[in-house]
């Protein structure tokens, strides 16, 4: 029962299958790609309200006070700015999201920086600041919140002295 002699490849004539290694460079590419356009898009996705803008006609019920500013590093060696406040809903409806324009200015008095962003209620305090969108604990008339916005970076041009807030828009039912 011979069968001849069998050929064996050796170990250095072995063709190499390139098929597995490009599909998968081609899934991280594509990941890469569905990546940065996510990012793109969520930094697109903040909008910059014109400091003519007016303010919404309900703002008058929503008084802010209590304004305190800190500021905290981040893991990328940035820092991060908090301004914290204090709403009450002084009016006859529940705003259940509240949009605001915050405004940076200069030592010129000029505006620096000019965000807008939905207005986030402090959920929690302990064991860290945990914060929710208005709508998820709508402000009841005679209700009082905390409030903390974020800011991942703030101009160099900035003051220091705190921004200017306006309530460019409130939704109620």
């Amino acid at each position: 029962m011979s069968s001849g002699p069998q050929l064996v490849p050796s170990p250095g004539t072995r063709e190499r299958n390139w098929l597995p290694l490009g599909l998968a460079a081609a899934v991280v590419l594509v990941v890469a790609a569905v990546a940065v356009l996510v990012l793109e898009r969520g930094k697109h996705a903040a909008t910059v309200t014109p400091i003519s803008a007016a303010a919404d006609a309900y703002a008058a019920s929503l008084p802010i006070s209590g304004l305190a500013m800190s500021e905290s590093a981040n893991l990328a060696g940035g820092k991060v700015t908090y301004l914290d406040g204090h709403i009450a809903n002084t009016g006859a409806r529940t705003a259940t999201a509240i949009t605001v324009q915050v405004l940076f200015r200069t030592f010129a008095h000029e505006v620096a920086q000019n965000e807008t962003q939905p207005l986030k209620l402090i959920r929690m305090r302990q064991p860290y600041i945990d914060v929710e969108p208005v709508s998820a604990a709508p402000l009841k008339p005679g209700d009082q919140r905390d409030f903390r916005l974020i800011f991942d970076a703030v101009t160099p041009d900035w003051d220091g002295a705190y921004p200017e807030i306006r309530i460019i828009h409130v939704e109620t039912r």
